[in-house]
């Protein structure tokens, strides 16, 4: 709860995920559903930022990618409020 982008501690709950395919294309998931579909060098530069990543901070990338903390998205993650 130290970090000041996650003041609730959303993304400790791993909500996201992602699937690259073998032509390199990137599927990514909140809770299950996909939400994203990135490819060329979008893909290229989130490959290589989450191959550099680490806990958490993997998370706060995919959130980023998605947009689900720009607008206050995050009020949609159930659990939380």
């Amino acid at each position: 709860m130290n970090n000041p982008i996650d003041k609730r501690g959303i993304l400790d709950d791993e909500i996201f995920a992602y699937k690259i395919t073998k032509d390199k294309k990137v599927f990514i998931s909140c809770e299950g559903k996909q939400v994203t579909t990135l490819s060329g060098s979008k893909a290229e530069k989130f490959i290589a930022d989450i191959e550099n990543a680490k806990g958490k901070d993997v998370q706060l990338i995919m959130a980023k990618v998605t947009g689900n903390f720009k607008r206050g998205n995050e009020k949609l993650f159930k659990g939380k409020k």
